[in-house]
């Protein structure tokens, strides 16, 4: 095993200073990106969307559960498949009651949403002996509506702001060979002043890119909400995330 260079505390002071230095402009930059985030404009959702869920029909309004902000995770789960993705699967072994309490005292509800029907996801869910809110919208252009579920037949294909063109100019293997309809993961936030629902902060999940926690993502949709009531940002302590379990790869079926 090759060793890091071994040198006097005095350097490895040095050494750390300088790194601190560097972290400490990126925490600066971040924050100040996290501002321009919080600053961006809504759209207003004009469209009524049917979900199902375990009691019945839903609204996009009913999704909410009574509260302000609602998260709305695009888990990966065609129609034609018997259990999810295990990419999203893995990520909802996170979803902790826990999690789920410290999301509502901040006036946010976090549910699930896939393309199969409810009879599948309750299968898989019971599977699993997860609890948290999971809709679908089998009967409903909610997928393409919001760029998770492409299809030219249904819609011009768009994902994390490009056309196929423009993924294509760039190389993107979003479109490999796969045939369409493809599922992709997402997260769209939403905020609710009595019946109107607003699109706010979207956050897609690139093929090669990082995923944020969705605390993160509360944590954001809280202070914009927060800071365009008030005219100012707050700090909100965010809830830990739970460990991450591990999960085998498979290709998409």
């Amino acid at each position: 095993m090759n060793l890091l260079q071994v040198v006097s505390r005095d350097e490895w002071l040095a050494a750390r200073k300088e790194l601190l230095a560097r972290e400490k402009e990126l925490t600066w930059q971040r924050d100040a990106l996290a501002a321009e985030r919080r600053r961006l404009p809504m759209v207003r959702i004009e469209k009524e969307y049917v979900f199902e869920g375990p009691d019945g029909e839903a609204s996009l309004v009913d999704l909410f559960e009574g509260r302000r902000q609602l998260i709305v995770y695009h888990f990966m789960f065609s129609p034609e498949w018997d259990e999810g993705y295990p990419s999203c699967s893995a990520g909802a072994e996170e979803i902790s009651h826990g999690l789920l309490k410290h999301l509502h005292v901040r006036d946010t509800t976090f549910v699930y949403v896939s393309r199969a029907p409810l009879v599948k996801i309750e299968a898989y869910k019971a599977s699993k002996g997860w609890t948290f809110p999971w809709y679908s919208s089998y009967d409903s252009d909610f997928n393409y509506g919001f760029h998770v579920t492409l299809d030219e037949a249904v819609t011009p294909v768009e994902y994390n702001y490009r056309t196929k063109a423009e993924h294509e100019q760039v190389g993107s293997d979003v479109y490999a060979e796969i045939d369409q309809p493809i599922e992709r993961p997402g997260r769209s936030c939403f905020l609710r002043e009595g019946d109107s629902v607003f699109h706010t902060y979207p956050d897609y999940a690139t093929p090669a890119g990082s995923r944020r926690s969705v605390a993160h993502t509360t944590s954001s949709m809280r202070q914009r909400s927060v800071g365009r009531r008030t005219g100012r940002s707050l700090r909100v302590v965010r809830p830990r995330r739970a460990a991450r379990s591990p999960t085998s790869r498979r290709r998409e079926p």
